[in-house]
């Protein structure tokens, strides 16, 4: 792995120099993506760990959305079929 060195800064313009050690194919994929982006490698870094942090800020785990929908549930009639044929009940010949 090469050495990267990485420069952070806070509001107060305080500079603090880091070694991290990044895989040889992710650091040239970051230099070829900052290049492409008139970017340095410093910027693309510092902005990738912002988007982390903040996304884990937000809110830990995934949660599903509730798809649920007004309804009365399962029928009696439909408890003893397969999911293939409760599918062919709601879709049809539309398929599904």
């Amino acid at each position: 792995m090469a050495p990267c060195r990485v420069t952070t800064a806070s509001a107060m313009v305080v500079h603090m120099k880091t070694t991290i050690d990044i895989a040889d194919p992710l650091l040239e994929a970051a230099r070829k993506a900052a290049a492409r982006e008139g970017t340095t490698l410093r910027a693309l870094l510092e902005a990738g760990l912002r988007q982390v942090l903040q996304a884990r800020k937000r809110g830990g785990a995934f949660r599903l959305r509730d798809g649920s929908f007004r309804g009365e549930g399962l029928q009696p009639t439909a408890k003893e079929l397969s999911w293939e044929q409760i599918r062919e009940l709601a879709c049809g010949e539309r398929g599904g």
